[in-house]
């Protein structure tokens, strides 16, 4: 009887438990099982963003894909959590680190002054905008946040870095990442389509695209039928919104702490390491790489991948902290909001370019 009786605990809360309750640390054969579990995963979404279909969907969001069909089938591969955790969270951050390579801090301020003042506005219109349509939906706070930033600044990459400043949860994360790398494919394919109807030059249909789409990958998708130039213009203004990220997350750091002194008093925010990384490889990525230090084309597109790649592993572990039966109710009214402001942002942008 007494068994009839206990209470049943969803999957969810078993996560919950095991994390208030953690097991004895595993043998390092079972955390390195983790871990190669996550980059065995993140292959195969790069082998499936080969497939014709999900080519324009990218890696990341279909080893996420492949991570949440795991866990509703197959449940969370508790023996491996420390492994699948470090994926999570450590190489997250290493690969925000390296992505810094990808901005180029001179380019910006020599060439794209003017655009970044216009990034400014671009990024604070799709938060504010985000949270705003969120709170009227009766959204998650926390996924309506996450959602703004990565619709205002540079998607997945965006998301990862303020996450941990917002202390989002790990499942709110890989929603935020799946949502905009969809959304933001469906964008970028049509501006393509659209591109030949439209009355702008080369140059303003590139500023469009590089201050309207969520990622650097969808900035270049939309932007190529515009030409090398339109391309160019249309990175530019991209990097500008990358640059932004930096002091966006010191900003969001200065907000969580007044944010807990007014609810617990409690104003210590753990400082985000890795951003002092990603600001140190952008200045090595602008001023010494390829200048002081000759390297080559493809050596910088190797990193690039292994930065994707290590980013897509990541992506991995917190995709399995998924549950289908909660994304059904979590996931729509955010979903809706960051829609709305990314048409919003478009239809805007579209005048201003």
């Amino acid at each position: 009887m007494g068994n009839l009786n206990a209470k049943v605990l969803s999957v969810n809360e078993q996560d919950s438990l095991q994390q208030k309750n953690p097991q004895p640390k595993p043998a390092v054969g079972l955390w390195l099982g983790g871990i190669a579990f996550t980059i065995v995963v993140a292959a195969l979404g790069y082998a499936l963003s080969i497939v014709p279909g999900f080519d324009h969907v990218g890696p990341l969001a279909c080893a996420i894909v492949i991570a949440v069909i795991y866990r509703q089938f197959f449940g969370y591969p508790e023996k491996i959590r420390a492994g699948i955790q470090f994926s999570a969270k450590r190489f997250l951050r290493f690969a925000i680190i390296l992505y810094g390579l990808k901005l180029n801090i001179d380019i910006v301020l020599h060439q794209g002054l003017g655009l970044l003042a216009r990034d400014v506005g671009v990024i604070a219109f799709a938060i504010l905008l985000t949270i705003w349509l969120g709170k009227l939906l009766k959204a998650e706070s926390s996924l309506s946040l996450l959602l703004g930033v990565g619709t205002g600044v540079c998607g997945a990459a965006a998301i990862a870095a303020v996450s941990p400043i917002i202390k989002a949860k790990d499942e709110d994360t890989a929603i935020g990442v799946g949502i905009i790398a969809l959304v933001g494919t469906i964008f970028s394919i049509m501006y393509t389509i659209l591109r030949p109807f439209l009355p702008l030059s080369a140059i303003d249909y590139g500023i469009w695209s590089g201050t309207s789409l969520h990622e650097i990958a969808h900035v270049a998708l939309a932007g190529a039928p515009a030409g090398p130039d339109g391309l160019a213009i249309a990175l530019l203004a991209k990097l500008g919104r990358v640059l932004l990220l930096v002091p966006l997350c010191f900003i969001l750091m200065y907000w969580m702490k007044r944010k807990n002194k007014e609810k617990t008093g409690d104003t210590k925010i753990e400082f985000p390491w890795f951003l002092i990384g990603f600001i140190f490889m952008s200045l090595l990525g602008s001023y010494v790489l390829g200048k002081s230090i000759p390297v080559s084309k493809a050596a910088m597109d190797g990193v690039a991948t292994a930065t994707t790649f290590i980013l897509t592993s990541a992506m991995v572990g917190l995709g399995l902290n998924v549950s289908l039966r909660d994304l059904r109710t979590k996931a729509a009214r955010p979903l809706i909001a960051m829609l709305i402001t990314s048409v919003v942002l478009s239809i805007v942008t579209f005048f201003i370019a």
